[in-house]
């Protein structure tokens, strides 16, 4: 079965209202010389100053 599709002002403001997200994996070294990963979720919008504070 197939959704049912809104049109006009309805759509538009449920579409614009929606957030883009974006997954950044950031790896750091150990202690004892491994890599480990950590995985975040943020907007879309932000992830070069998420880069840029994890980098300094």
């Amino acid at each position: 079965m197939a959704k049912k599709q809104t049109f006009g002002s309805d759509a538009l403001a449920a579409k614009a209202a929606a957030r883009k997200m974006a997954k950044v994996i950031i790896s750091t070294k150990n202690e004892s010389g491994k890599y480990s990963y950590r995985e975040t979720m943020i907007d879309q919008e932000n992830v070069q100053d998420f880069i840029k504070s994890r980098k300094a």
